[in-house]
């Protein structure tokens, strides 16, 4: 299970600023990321799906594996991006 709450650092302790689903002495691994840090909270949960996402998966998959997938899609990246800013 994963859960995302924000806390206060306060006397050498991290006080949730809610409750949390957990059981007496339950053992957590904690993550601490400032949000002044540049990363958005979007970025974060991304991060966060693309990690259980590998989690969930049987295999990782190769780098030929990968660059075979990405070969297949049509067009260019740079293509793309010019036709985005209208550069021509």
């Amino acid at each position: 299970m994963i859960q995302q709450v924000e806390a206060v650092y306060e006397h050498g302790l991290l006080r949730p600023l809610e409750p949390l689903a957990l059981t007496e002495s339950q053992r957590v691994k904690l993550t601490i990321s400032d949000p002044g840090s540049g990363r958005s909270q979007r970025d974060l949960k991304l991060v966060e799906r693309a990690r259980a996402e590998i989690a969930a998966r049987q295999a990782i998959p190769t780098i030929e594996e990968v660059r075979l997938l990405l070969a297949s899609i049509p067009g260019s990246l740079s293509q793309d991006v010019i036709a985005e800013r209208g550069d021509y």
